[in-house]
């Protein structure tokens, strides 16, 4: 059973309202030195095609070994964020891996966020399919903007589930920052289910990043056009390439657009000049050895409980509860 999406059925306020924040956000990071784009850009419809080509590459190893750990540890898992409890998924998409957990784990509801609504609803009516017996609650939001959770005053206690690498796309201060809005969400008897990339051979890290089809390249340069569409833009995606590279003193790969001649553009009617060479950032994803994580979302206020990880420890899956 699918309920109405949260918050959205103001369409036309909404709608204008996320038009402004959008053209603000991306004239304010056009405007630094440097240049910086928002990763969520990445996910118009082609950038969501191209990036489903990405996670099928030998050269991307986390969805792959994900998806091992949680067919290897499904029970455990389940097992320890215990029954009926109210599934939190920002960032949710396509729903895909919350059917990893499911048919072990049967929550009491499900409520998946997303930025993009109209994706958000079909993914929901499609699980509801499968699982008539959920109640699966859409909200519509921007998580990396803050978290507003609208529970039933009923509702079972929440648990949030924030699976793939993408903690690594913030900021350490900032990724901190966005576990303690999780904190802030949940009662002392929640729970956090969360993905975490470790750090490794640095050739192993380029090549995920920077694989020989070119699927990340389009996938980094295709922002351009979807940024375009979003604002009537006129930036020539052609005039630039694909730049990722393993930073090692800061345990991140960094995702930049190199442009190769220098031209204008406009983007919501501001006129932007680009130099040829210059480099515009539009990701970083942040590794971490487990240590090093368990020490973050503590100084966000939670407590490790467990971890599970793939034979050769390149990726982590962990539990973590409120202090």
């Amino acid at each position: 059973m699918v309920l109405p999406q949260k918050k959205m059925n103001e369409s036309e306020v909404l709608a204008a309202a996320a038009n402004d924040m959008i053209e603000a956000e991306v004239i304010a990071g056009l405007s630094q030195v440097p240049k910086r784009i928002s990763p969520k850009y990445f996910y118009d419809q082609e950038g969501s095609v191209l990036f489903d080509a990405i996670t099928e590459l030998d050269e991307y190893y986390i969805p792959r070994l994900e998806k091992q750990i949680f067919s290897t540890h499904c029970a455990e898992i389940c097992s320890v964020i215990g029954e009926s409890v109210t599934l939190v998924e920002p960032g949710a998409g396509s729903c895909e891996k919350v059917r990893w957990l499911l048919p072990e784990l049967k929550p009491a509801a499900y409520v998946p966020m997303d930025i993009s609504g109209d994706h958000l609803q079909v993914s929901a009516e499609h699980l509801s399919k499968e699982y008539p017996e959920l109640s699966i609650v859409p909200q519509v939001c921007d998580h990396t903007q803050g978290l507003d959770l609208e529970l039933a005053d009923d509702a079972s206690r929440a648990v949030f589930f924030y699976p793939g690498s993408s903690v690594g796309n913030f900021e350490p201060s900032a990724a901190v920052a966005f576990l303690r809005s999780i904190r802030a969400q949940i009662t002392d008897d929640g729970g956090l289910l969360i993905g975490v990339d470790a750090k490794k051979d640095r050739r192993i890290l380029h090549a995920a990043y920077n694989d020989k089809e070119g699927a990340t390249a389009r996938f980094n340069v295709n922002v351009l056009s979807n940024l375009n569409n979003l604002l009537e833009g006129t930036i020539d995606s052609d005039k630039f390439e694909h730049h990722a590279l393993y930073n090692e003193e800061h345990g991140r790969i960094e995702m930049h657009l190199r442009c190769t001649e220098a031209h204008s553009a406009e983007i919501a009617g501001q006129r932007v000049e680009f130099v040829e060479n210059e480099l515009v950032h539009t990701e970083n994803s942040y590794k971490y050895h487990p240590d090093e994580f368990v020490a973050l979302a503590e100084r966000a206020g939670f407590t490790h409980e467990k971890l599970w990880q793939d034979e050769k420890c390149w990726f982590s899956v962990m539990y973590f509860s409120p202090a």
